[in-house]
């Protein structure tokens, strides 16, 4: 089945107090299909990155509501660390990995840029693809002089007016900076010297900057709590300029000024292709090819499974997920793509039914995490379990109640169908499989409905349900 997926990783002006990021972690993780895949803290640079993937739109909910954590728990006038930032949810790039175009991720990011002016009164910045403005594409042009210098500057220098919002800084937030960019690799690299003004000049010989990579932001940053000094990098490029690339320059500068490497870090994911070229590099190997690589091969030969297989042997497997929720969904995507082939077939408008199909196949995902959510709650320590159970439960029941939802307005959308009656059967068909989703999705919003304690909440759901099965 094809997806749409994106990539979002926040960075916040937090890497000292666990408790604070964990709880921007769980205001983004309580967003059904989005699943968590890093994060990471660093006490030095005093800033966290938190990286997720979902569909664009819970991917985009998500964004928002860590940022609405980030802003009411995060105040920059308390702030110190050697990152720049200019505000508590200082940046948040969206990235898109499949099945949705740098445009598309564009029309999120702005979305999600009025949603954090309109809601939070935090002005917004747009840079890289979704910049306004070409002094704007590139980040530290923003960040200049920090949030110190955003307070003093926004409302009298006209060059510092947001995107989003008016010109006036949030008196604890700053300003949020929102893009769109390619796959990024934060990667650092440490010395034997707690002497930052080498690390300085390291960085200044290899950002692109100042005469160096192209594809490379650097600066020389202390490491107070290891008594050493770290280039500090962005690689906005890894195929133009390979990770090993960089390295190798790096260790050649520091040996100038007599210091050593004493180890590198990624911050974040790195793409296993990058690891792939400064493997064929390091090694030497004569014959090597990602082929070799022993996942690369599984995964290759598998991928000439059909998508269908792999989806009915997941389901037949003796685990959790994906389970009911996920076929009912299924059912509905391919009720929707038999309207939009018949519909294909009679020289019509498909768009409606593809729609359909995108949302209902969206879904056999969102099912199953939100069912992992829920599993995940109730492994939390008993004494504070029960509120991250009860909002699993809801999100659980939400996903099937929405493709009830749907799979009501699909029907309603076939038995309008005028088609040759040659295709009867496909017409039929298709009914049955739409019925099979509204009425799975609803037994299953009725089994977590029995588990939740929100008399409202249910109430809600329950009217919802009764509407979405007449």
């Amino acid at each position: 089945m094809s997806r749409q997926l994106v990539e979002c990783v926040p960075n916040f002006s937090e890497g000292r107090d666990a408790s604070k990021v964990d709880a921007i972690v769980q205001a983004i993780t309580s967003v059904s299909g989005v699943v968590l895949l890093d994060r990471e803290m660093d006490a030095d640079h005093n800033r966290s990155v938190i990286s997720f993937a979902g569909p664009p739109e819970a991917a985009a909910v998500a964004a928002f509501r860590g940022v609405e954590r980030a802003v009411a728990l995060i105040d920059l006038n308390h702030h110190t660390g050697v990152h720049p930032r200019i505000g508590a949810a200082d940046v948040v790039p969206f990235i898109p990995m499949e099945g949705v175009s740098v445009a598309e991720c564009v029309k999120l990011a702005e979305g999600v840029a009025g949603e954090i002016w309109n809601r939070l009164q935090v002005p917004v910045y747009l840079y890289e693809a979704a910049a306004r403005r070409p002094d704007r594409v590139n980040l530290e042009n923003i960040r200049r002089g920090q949030f110190e210098a955003l307070l003093r500057e926004m409302g009298t220098v006209a060059d510092r007016a947001p995107d989003y919002g008016e010109a006036r800084c949030h008196p604890t937030a700053g300003a949020t900076i929102v893009g769109v960019r390619k796959f990024l690799i934060a990667y650092n690299i440490n010395l034997s010297t707690p002497d930052v003004e080498i690390a300085r000049r390291i960085a200044k010989a290899v950002r692109f900057s100042s005469g160096g990579f192209r594809y490379v932001k650097a600066m020389g940053v202390p490491l107070a709590s290891r008594h050493l000094a770290q280039v500090s990098m962005n690689l906005t490029d890894f195929e133009q300029t390979p990770v090993h690339r960089v390295f190798e320059a790096v260790r050649s500068e520091a040996t100038r000024y007599g210091v050593t490497i004493t180890g590198s870090e990624i911050i974040g994911l790195i793409p296993k292709k990058a690891l792939e070229m400064a493997a064929e590099h390091f090694l030497r190997a004569e014959n090597f090819t990602p082929g070799l690589v022993l996942e690369n091969r599984i995964a290759d030969a598998m991928s000439a499974r059909p998508p269908l297989a792999e989806f009915l042997d997941a389901l037949a497997a003796p685990t959790a997920t994906p389970g009911g929720g996920s076929a009912a969904a299924a059912a509905g995507a391919m009720a929707a793509a038999l309207g939009a082939m018949l519909m294909k077939f009679s020289k019509q408008d498909p768009e409606a039914f593809e729609q359909d199909r995108a949302f209902l196949a969206a879904a056999v995902e969102r099912d199953a995490d939100a069912f992992s959510h829920v599993m995940a709650a109730y492994k939390r320590p008993r004494a504070e379990r029960a509120p991250f159970v009860e909002e699993a439960l809801q999100g659980a029941a939400l996903v099937p109640l929405e493709v009830a939802e749907r799979a009501r307005a699909l029907l309603e959308r076939l038995a309008t169908l005028h088609v040759d009656k040659r295709f009867g059967s496909d017409v039929a068909v298709a009914r049955a499989l739409a019925t099979a989703a509204r009425e799975g999705a609803a037994a299953n919003v009725r089994i977590n409905l029995e588990s939740i304690a929100d008399e409202a909440f249910c109430q809600e759901t329950e009217q919802r349900l009764s509407n979405a099965m007449l």
